[in-house]
């Protein structure tokens, strides 16, 4: 995108955002409550993402091996 564009996109953002008329809405509890809910859903999908993808995540950055646990264990002799 050319510069020229980008500059003129900036402008009209800026005075579109400051010439913005009030909206007069009501926001009930019940909005607050889901804003809340998706925020906290929003958290918790990426600390799942997070557990199932932490090992590939250390093994990217090189801070472990590919190797798993159970290949490194060493057979035991009552098997």
């Amino acid at each position: 995108m050319p510069r020229r564009s980008i500059h003129v996109l900036s402008f009209l953002a800026i005075v579109l955002s400051s010439t913005a008329m009030p909206a007069y809405a009501y926001l009930d509890p019940g909005t607050g409550s889901m804003i809340l809910q998706l925020l906290l859903g929003g958290v918790a999908g990426l600390a799942l993402a997070g557990k199932l993808y932490w090992h590939r995540l250390l093994v990217a950055i090189g801070v472990r091996s590919e190797t798993t646990e159970a290949e490194t264990q060493k057979p035991r002799a009552d098997r």
